[in-house]
């Protein structure tokens, strides 16, 4: 299967709660295998064909294509959301990502309009004019929401139904495996996987949310963070030094 198609998940909506019809990346597959064979994992799907069958409309059409895009041994950043966009069309099974030609959410405008500002005219290639971060998890930006599926209209509807606990796993896969990787935690949410983290490893950036409700509100206004240009610094800084 080629690693940015979608085949007959095209819809834009999950189509089966089988987990042996979302790929993943080679490295990730022993990690995600023993959590659909957890409790935890098979409670989950359990919920998920619930859901299903009573005609709920759930995105995104590939709940792991943050980890099929992004094996682990390519992770160098790490952006951590908490659930999918619940609008028809939106989730595109990436965080903060929006499937191609869809219109801005807020946050990711905001998100965009923090990186012109902080790198300028270093700026790297972004999605232009769309919002679709294919091009980012490609190229080792891990786009991670910590619940992986949602209902149409009801964020945060399929929180705590289980998501967590492989979301969890990966970030720990990350800090413990993995090359110096930048985590960028925005928002309390994301901000509570702080403990996950290896932080004399990795750098650990915070900031508020980049939702407009919070992107520019004290203690760490989103805008204004500098995270792209710290991370950039530091990533070369690593580099130079391996």
């Amino acid at each position: 299967m080629d690693a940015d198609a979608l085949g007959p998940f095209a819809s834009g909506e999950l189509a089966t709660a089988n987990p042996a019809d979302w790929p993943v990346a080679p490295g990730w597959q022993g990690l995600v295998d023993d959590f659909f064979q957890s409790g935890t994992g098979q409670s989950l799907l359990v919920f998920l064909q619930q859901r299903l069958q009573a005609g709920a409309t759930v995105f995104p059409p590939q709940p792991l294509r943050a980890l099929l895009l992004t094996p682990p041994e390519s992770v160098r950043v790490v952006i951590l959301g908490q659930d999918p966009y619940h609008g028809r069309g939106q989730a595109e099974g990436l965080a903060f990502s929006v499937a191609p030609g869809v219109r801005l959410p807020p946050s990711l405008r905001n998100i965009f309009k923090e990186l012109r500002r902080d790198l300028g005219t270093l700026l790297p290639s972004f999605p232009q004019p769309g919002g679709s971060l294919v091009q980012w998890a490609q190229d080792g930006v891990l786009l991670l929401n910590t619940c992986l599926t949602v209902e149409e209209g009801l964020p945060a509807s399929h929180a705590g139904k289980g998501w967590e606990a492989l979301t969890d796993a990966v970030i720990r896969r990350v800090s413990q495996d993995a090359a110096p990787t930048v985590f960028m935690l925005w928002g309390a949410h994301a901000q509570s996987k702080r403990a996950l983290i290896d932080a004399t490893r990795h750098l650990v950036l915070v900031a508020n949310h980049p939702s407009p409700l919070s992107a520019l509100r004290p203690p760490l206004p989103f805008i204004g963070c500098g995270h792209f240009s710290q991370a950039q610094a530091w990533r070369e800084g690593h580099a130079a030094n391996s």
